[in-house]
């Protein structure tokens, strides 16, 4: 970005990096390109395809209960089930058909999902937790069925085994399909907080339509309490807006005239009129539904373990059962091998481990959606915990990427606040962003509004107006020079913090001078702060001139500043650090920063920025705030340590429980029933969902990470 202020005249803040389609038309009163905002959101297609999630989590649902209601009969008809708990059924001959004939619906019915399942492993020939579901539920039921039928040994009857098997498998299903359903809840909470209908503007009245039918340039009413029904641009009023679904702050932020709002938001405590900028797929809700659609399709690293897992976990079952069944059978007990080896394909189910990675990353990427952290590519999520190296782009980024008042001198027997209320009265009618930004400084100071009349502008030269009789004037060197006086002297400092020098003239004479740069976010030196609490070293990169730089990084603390870098030396920046042995996350909003963002480790686009940067970030930070990088470390901290407890508890369970169910301690006596290591199978799966589920309870919005940080 050209991150400095120009002094000749009274020019808006250009940014080198501003956006054709977000720039504003010239500024009627100063002659000049009007501040182009960073409201504007990149377009994307509408979010499609959590109906999918919704659909599996029903049939799941269904499947499960009506399998448990067959089960009954199946288990509690059940020879050997009836000798364990030590019943005795009817003599009637019907009652031995009754698990074979429901025990064979369940497995064609209720094992459909894992047989297709099996199928699908087997043809990509990647054998995975579906298989051995498959083929657990398969050797039971022809175990059982061959008893059924005088095959096989009436201790084979594994009916009320297989029933409960199935049943089990179709609870750990629809716990896993209702946890994904969750994460794509959350995109459905973000569309429903679009208004059911928009108050449009017509012929000096208002019509309400639906927010589907709003156009471009449209102007819409928002009442108090209701809710922006479009992207747009307040042309009327001031409120406090609930951003809070955008940026995961609670606290309401004052929009007024000139000020872009965004759809789904809440006006507060008084009515706004929004001419519409984006509507439909271009909307920022829309894109926010976009980037976490692809968040939950994208790829994992941890994920891509979890799959090899599952896999080397299938040999190892295949083999241990098969070594099971060789070494009970040399024992001259092929009743007992039959039964061990149905047993350790039961307990070797990969149920618990196919959860521990999908489950965390899921959670973690709706969880993040929520607190304004929009992960476009998991990947990146987790890569941030290993991160040691911010770099963080000065304008729009550390700064607030548009003027604001930073000094103000007064001569002429007057005082600072006189001056400036001048000034401020002479601007009034202006809507350039130097003019907004002192007209905010006085407001700032609670200073009496003057009233001004007569209000004339010249490209390059400032505004005069009239004010209590006399007349006023602000500018540049070119209104000194028209009125033939000189500029104060002394204000040398403010030009080289690169502030844009303004002089306040009353009837032809120099009473003060304002500076007006790009100022620092409050935030800023919390988050720097706070990312050095975490051992990270916190770099700036920036267009400004080396001094301008300096300035900055010393207020904030920054530790390295790379000045003057041009646009397209940004990228060659991050390749700079990383040739350091630096593991880089880059910080930045503008289209020139895009290349940057793609090349470091992480990429993180914040404050939506613009289309090019959020295509570049693997992350996009729906909130302006700089501390919310905190929130990105925080969670890919949080979700690592879920997903390492994850897959030692469900790895482990395996391991552990194998050897038991294929009777290594039979010689002592102990021999792990089928039954058993089932309900251990779940009992291991309700234990990875429910330690994924407390990434929920991470508060993710900026002041809250910063807070959790700098308390260590």
């Amino acid at each position: 970005m050209n991150e400095t202020m120009p002094h000749d005249g009274h020019r808006p803040n250009a940014h080198e990096e501003v956006e054709p389609a977000a720039a504003a038309g010239p500024d009627a009163h100063h002659g000049h390109d009007a501040h182009a905002g960073h409201g504007e959101h990149a377009g994307h297609d509408e979010h499609a395809g959590h109906s999918g999630h919704g659909d599996h989590v029903a049939m799941f649902r269904r499947l499960f209960w009506t399998m448990l209601v067959v089960a009954l009969p199946v288990m509690a008809f059940s020879r050997m089930f009836a000798t364990i708990l030590g019943y005795d059924l009817p003599d009637a001959g019907w009652v031995g058909w009754v698990s074979p004939v429901l025990g064979t619906l369940m497995y064609v019915w209720g094992g459909r999902p894992f047989l297709t399942g099996a199928v699908a492993e087997l043809r990509a020939r990647t054998p995975g937790m579906m298989l051995l579901v498959a083929l657990a539920i398969t050797v039971a039921f022809l175990s059982s069925l061959g008893s059924s039928l005088g095959l096989l040994g009436h201790d084979l009857d594994f009916w009320w085994e297989l029933a409960l098997l199935v049943v089990i498998m179709l609870l750990g299903h629809w716990v896993e399909m209702r946890s994904l359903a969750r994460s794509a809840s959350a995109l459905e909470s973000l569309a429903a907080l679009l208004p059911d209908e928009a108050e449009r503007v017509e012929d000096g009245g208002t019509v309400r339509v639906a927010p589907s039918e709003l156009r471009l340039s449209d102007v819409v009413v928002v009442r108090p309490g209701g809710r922006v029904p479009a992207d747009g641009e307040v042309v009327d009023g001031t409120a406090d807006v609930d951003e809070s679904m955008i940026t995961g702050e609670s606290r309401p932020v004052t929009r007024t005239v000139g000020d872009t709002v965004v759809a789904g938001t809440v006006s507060t405590g008084s009515a706004l009129r929004v001419r519409v900028t984006a509507v439909g797929d271009d909307t920022a809700l829309a894109g926010i539904q976009r980037l976490v659609t692809e968040a939950q399709g994208s790829g994992s690293r941890a994920q891509l373990l979890a799959d090899r897992a599952a896999g080397w976990l299938f040999w190892f079952a295949l083999g241990a059962a098969a070594l099971t069944a060789l070494v009970w059978s040399l024992l001259g007990r092929p009743d007992d091998a039959l039964t061990r080896t149905i047993s350790v394909l039961v307990i070797a189910c990969p149920h618990a481990l196919g959860l521990a990675i999908p489950l965390v990353v899921s959670i973690a990427t709706e969880r993040a959606a929520r607190g304004g952290v929009l992960v476009k590519d998991r990947r990146a999520l987790e890569a941030m915990r290993t991160v040691d190296t911010v770099l963080l782009d000065k304008t729009g980024t550390l700064t607030r990427g548009e003027p604001a008042l930073t000094h103000v001198r007064a001569v002429e027997g007057r005082t600072e606040d006189e001056v400036l209320a001048l000034a401020a009265a002479a601007e009034s009618d202006s809507e350039h962003p130097l003019a907004r930004a002192i007209v905010t400084g006085a407001a700032d100071r609670n200073l009496e509004r003057l009233v001004a009349s007569g209000f004339r502008a010249a490209t390059a030269v400032g505004v005069t107006a009239t004010v209590d009789g006399h007349e006023v004037g602000v500018g540049g060197p070119a209104l000194l020079h028209e009125h033939a006086v000189a500029a104060l002297g002394g204000l040398e400092g403010w030009t080289a913090e690169g502030a844009t020098v303004l002089h306040v003239l009353v009837d032809g004479r120099v009473v003060g001078a304002l500076a007006l740069a790009d100022a620092v976010r409050d935030e800023s030196a919390e988050a720097v702060e706070a990312l050095h609490r975490l051992g990270r070293r916190v770099v700036m990169i920036t267009g400004d001139a080396e001094p301008v730089a300096r300035t900055v990084a010393a207020r904030l603390g920054i530790d390295e500043v790379f000045a003057g870098v041009r646009p397209e030396d940004k990228g060659a920046t991050v390749t700079e650090l990383q040739a350091r042995g630096r593991r880089v996350a880059m910080v930045g909003d503008g289209v020139n920063d895009a290349p940057a963002l793609a090349q470091a480790d992480v990429g993180i686009a914040i404050g939506a920025g613009t289309d090019v940067a959020i295509a570049s970030a693997g992350v996009v930070l729906a909130s302006d705030d700089p501390r919310s990088v905190l929130s990105v470390i925080e969670l890919s901290r949080a979700g690592y340590r879920k997903m390492r407890q994850n897959l030692a508890w469900a790895a482990g369970y395996n391991l552990l429980a194998v050897p038991l169910a294929a009777g290594v301690l039979a010689p002592v006596g102990f021999v792990l029933p089928m039954a058993v290591g089932a309900l251990l199978m779940s009992a291991s799966t309700v234990v990875v969902a429910a330690n994924a589920q407390l990434l929920r309870r991470l508060d993710l919005s900026p002041a809250a990470s910063a807070r959790a940080v700098l308390r260590r």
